[in-house]
């Protein structure tokens, strides 16, 4: 594991194990070449912190799905604009060092910024995915299926 870059280090849900991503998912896709790798983040206010949580979900379609993840606190970010695009930035960069040091394809960025023009994360939306299409990603939104999303979700709290 690389201890030296702690934005590698991701634990294992549902366990203690820390591991290198980018290791992780060599070793994970070379064993299941099949399974769908998706990503994701969520952030959520807590105190004086701002808590991100980016995903990296392993998903075999109709069986299930293996979810590694980081979990960081900064400082608090008050404006929602600057936390949320901090989710996109932290989901790119995983997304992109996947496919810059693996070659492995990303199913989809799972952004969890909803379509419906009355939640304010949609102020969001277009600028997120039109960056995450120009990095030459796919993105998918609320109400659609987002595991990486949801993971991240769960594990904010």
């Amino acid at each position: 594991m690389n201890v030296d870059d702690p934005s590698r280090v991701f634990q294992i849900m549902g366990g203690r194990r820390r591991v290198d991503f980018v290791s992780y998912v060599r070793e994970f896709t070379d064993l299941y070449p099949h399974c769908e790798v998706h990503v994701g983040c969520d952030s959520q206010n807590h105190r004086q912190n701002t808590v991100y949580v980016t995903t990296i979900v392993f998903r075999f379609p109709g069986n299930g799905a293996h979810v590694i993840y980081r979990k960081e606190r900064v400082p608090r970010i008050p404006d929602l604009w600057s936390k949320l695009w901090g989710e996109t930035e932290r989901s790119v960069e995983i997304a992109d060092a996947i496919r810059n040091e693996l070659g492995v394809q990303i199913k989809q960025i799972d952004l969890d910024f909803n379509t419906d023009p009355s939640y304010p994360s949609n102020k969001l939306l277009s600028a997120s995915a039109g960056y995450i299409s120009s990095m030459g990603f796919h993105s998918q939104a609320k109400p659609g299926l987002l595991m990486a999303a949801w993971a991240a979700d769960v594990l904010c709290h």
